[in-house]
């Protein structure tokens, strides 16, 4: 574990000081990270002007909803986007594998190598509007903590799939729009899933675990969480997280190298 854990720091210290050689970046991705969070605070404002609301969910909870949302997409943009949508490019040039020759597991070579400083917008400007949100509701200390449970399932849930979404470029070697359809199904998230009809509500708990990403946790922040949808979150992250091993060893099989 301690031997992960220094390549670890090292993987990270030497991304962010590759990164940082490019600081007027870290600019452009803050007014990128604030215009897309004026968008989605403009399209639930379109929905609550009139005095409509999302049934059980007044506006200060739906922002933390949006918050929520916010974080989830800095963490991908930080750890996820860099590293697995890498996975392609290395089984097109043939560079993965170098990354199977190393002593340590390639899962975690792939997903960890890269760390972007470009995504500390998103989880920035999440984590006001979560706060600011929570302030406004009287959230107290023990509802950001609880709510920390199945947030951290459901960033599982999310890596998990991603995973297993990139490691199928070893059969389908041109699936970068894969990720970008997932991606535009997690959009769902911005907003509560009582504000979809019960077919999508259905969809986007059971099919593709939208629910578990951003309502769930917010729920749990808010002191109305169903201690059952906590406990499926963490049947379904601890399910997934074995799932993408076992996929990717799967897939490995049929992986032909092309540099030889």
């Amino acid at each position: 574990m301690q031997r992960y854990w220094n390549l670890l720091t090292l993987f990270w210290s030497t991304s962010i000081a590759a990164e940082l050689e490019y600081r007027t970046n870290f600019l452009v991705a803050a007014f990128t990270s604030l215009g897309g969070l004026a968008g989605s605070l403009f399209g639930l404002f379109l929905f609550y002007r009139t005095g409509y609301t999302f049934a059980g969910w007044r506006w200060e909870e739906a922002l933390i909803v949006v918050g929520v949302f916010t974080l989830l997409e800095g963490f991908s943009a930080t750890f996820l986007a860099p590293n697995l949508n890498r996975i392609v490019r290395h089984v097109q040039t043939g560079t993965l594998d170098f990354v199977l020759l190393k002593p340590i597991s390639s899962q975690f070579w792939l997903s960890t190598h890269t760390l972007s400083p470009w995504g500390l917008p998103d989880l920035m400007f999440g984590l006001i509007v979560v706060i600011y949100a929570g302030s406004r509701l009287g959230v107290a200390l023990q509802g950001y903590l609880l709510s920390l449970i199945p947030l951290t399932f459901g960033l599982a849930i999310l890596y998990s799939l991603w995973f297993m979404l990139g490691a199928t470029s070893i059969w389908f070697v041109k699936i970068y729009n894969v990720t970008e359809v997932l991606r535009g199904l997690l959009e769902a998230g911005r907003f509560p899933m009582a504000a979809y009809p019960a077919t999508y509500r259905f969809f986007f708990t059971f099919v593709v675990p939208v629910a578990f990403l951003t309502t769930v946790p917010s729920e749990a922040m808010l002191g109305r969480t169903n201690v059952g949808w906590t406990i499926a979150a963490a049947f379904l992250a601890i399910a997934l997280l074995f799932a993408s091993r076992f996929f990717w060893r799967f897939a490995l099989r049929f992986y032909t190298s092309a540099s030889s």
